[in-house]
């Protein structure tokens, strides 16, 4: 079975809880994601900010394109090690309903896997299909 650090990206982006909404945005745009994870200084994972964070948590309530990103990232996390098995993964973003998954080894960011990682592997499509229904799945309103 695959483990994550066969599929995982390496190659990261990464903003400092000081950084603010701007350069923030300015990351997501120079390589096309639309997530970005937040590091203290030895690539300890503080948080995550997304483009949805920015607007929601920042321009929604009228918080300045010079505001740090700890104010707007997204300070719930779930990660994984790099050893664990793409189904492992996979279930975790079902579960949690997640998109992206930091990997942490040592307390430090490796990498981060997405759906989209998942569904590049020919036995995690189903996998990947999965989360991805659970993940889009709608709340019922009652």
């Amino acid at each position: 079975m695959k483990k994550l650090r066969d599929v995982m990206t390496t190659n990261l982006s990464v903003c400092s809880a000081d950084d603010t909404m701007t350069e923030a945005a300015k990351i997501m745009t120079e390589h096309n994601v639309g997530a970005v994870p937040v590091c203290g200084a030895n690539k300890e994972l503080l948080g995550m900010v997304t483009d949805r964070d920015l607007v929601v948590r920042g321009l929604a309530k009228e918080k300045s394109a010079s505001s740090k990103i700890s104010e707007t990232m997204s300070g719930t996390l779930y990660s994984v090690e790099p050893e664990a098995s793409v189904q492992e993964a996979s279930s975790l973003m079902a579960e949690k309903q997640i998109r992206r998954l930091p990997v942490v080894e040592n307390g430090k960011l490796v990498g981060i896997v997405s759906l989209g990682d998942l569904a590049l592997e020919e036995k995690s499509n189903l996998a990947a299909g999965h989360a991805l229904e659970e993940i889009s799945e709608r709340p019922e309103i009652h």
